[in-house]
């Protein structure tokens, strides 16, 4: 589904990425871990178009993305959830969630403006799109709700049902759990996990090692922008290369 070959990003004289290679199956949970300044986010910034590579190719179903920019990429089916709080204020939940399903309109700003047949039809469709996706993710009933007036742990849905949103091919979640309470990571796992069984591929980047190797098929590890190990999870929780540069001791006496 995914392909990442020699890619690579400067800054400066500094490698954040130096010559990282991975492949990702359809409907596979791809966990990207490894400690800070790794290169964790830098690599998903320019999987969804928001940084340029220094070298090195990305591609989709065989289609190489490097030319194109991130709404392109986001039409061709890549999917992104940042890190941290991402919602548009003074918007309700609905309209949070219809921006995510505006990648896949036709109709244009002249059309919009004039509020032409098709961007009426368009607009409906999305309304229904949106809603669909905020039952499937529990917040029906917070629908008309303004974004911002939600605790963080919906918050985090909200964006989570903006990508849904947009049918991706890919989704990738940057640190969804940062700042969630045990209750809401709780309700993200099982979330994320729901998303995996409708066939997803899902790239999940998360400081929580133990949430990781839960959710992930694989995981690929990073290390001063390298790739140190990937494998599935009981052999990377082994790996004596991980254990030094990213779990410490305390995880490998464990």
């Amino acid at each position: 589904m995914l392909r990442v070959e020699g890619l690579s990003r400067r800054f400066g004289g500094v490698y954040a990425v130096a010559d990282v290679s991975f492949s990702v199956e359809p409907g596979e949970l791809r966990g990207i871990i490894g400690p800070n300044g790794a290169g964790k986010s830098t690599l998903f910034h320019m999987i969804s178009g928001h940084l340029a590579p220094s070298a090195g190719r990305i591609l989709l179903q065989n289609e190489a993305l490097d030319r194109l920019r991130p709404d392109q990429r986001a039409r061709r089916g890549i999917a992104i959830v940042y890190q941290g709080d991402r919602i548009f204020r003074r918007m309700t939940v609905r309209e949070n969630v219809m921006v995510g399903a505006h990648c896949n309109a036709r109709h244009g700003f002249v059309e919009a403006a004039l509020r032409l047949a098709r961007c009426r039809r368009e607009d409906r469709e999305l309304r229904a799109q949106a809603d669909a996706v905020l039952e499937r993710v529990g917040l029906a009933a917070v629908a008309d709700r303004p974004a911002e007036s939600l605790p963080l742990g919906q918050q985090r849905t909200v964006q989570l049902a903006r990508a849904l949103a947009a049918n991706p091919k890919v989704l990738l979640l940057d640190e969804p759990a940062a700042g969630l309470r045990s209750t809401e990571r709780t309700q993200l796992v099982g979330l994320v996990r729901e998303v995996r069984a409708r066939g997803l591929t899902v790239l999940l980047v998360e400081h929580d090692v133990a949430l990781v190797t839960t959710l992930s098929d694989k995981i690929t590890v990073l290390d001063l922008g390298r790739v140190i190990a990937e494998g599935e999870p009981s052999a990377i929780r082994r790996d004596p290369k991980v254990l030094a540069a990213y779990l410490g001791g305390e995880a490998a006496a464990s």
